[in-house]
């Protein structure tokens, strides 16, 4: 697993964690933008913005994070940008590692429409690390979901 990668802003130091994206969903992921440099959540000042090739960018307070934890992400759940019209919204490139970020109330988040979005679930190089960085910052975590 790669450790997060430290990435000088300039408002503050940041850390950005690369989403995973499995190799043999990459070409999918290529159309929409989702390349390496395009495929991260990066903690920023008071801030975990999230994005993932040009169909979400989006920026939350950590403030508003009720907590953060590992999930599962089923076959039927698919890979890519994906919502269940009802909270989630997920950004995977992968089936393994997926952490849940659950908020304090809904937002409204765009891709490709206006949706809802109560719980944001990423697929992530190194899960620990980003959990971590989280508890750092005052976020309640759970290891398991």
């Amino acid at each position: 697993m790669t450790q997060g990668m430290r990435v000088e802003t300039t408002a503050s130091e940041a850390i950005r964690f690369p989403i995973r994206r499995d190799p043999w969903w990459a070409p999918l992921l290529l159309l929409f933008g989702a390349t390496p440099g395009r495929s991260y959540v990066e903690l920023a000042g008071d801030r975990l913005v999230a994005r993932f090739g040009w169909l979400f960018h989006h920026s939350f307070p950590l403030t508003g994070i009720e907590g953060a934890g590992m999930r599962s992400w089923p076959l039927l759940y698919g890979i890519g940008w994906r919502t269940n019209l009802i909270g989630v919204v997920g950004l995977t490139g992968s089936y393994r590692n997926v952490v849940e970020v659950r908020f304090k109330r809904r937002r409204w988040v765009w891709m490709l429409l206006p949706l809802s979005c109560n719980r944001l679930a990423v697929s992530l190089e190194d899960p620990d690390a980003f959990l971590e960085a989280l508890a750092k910052a005052g976020v309640p975590v759970s290891r398991y979901g």
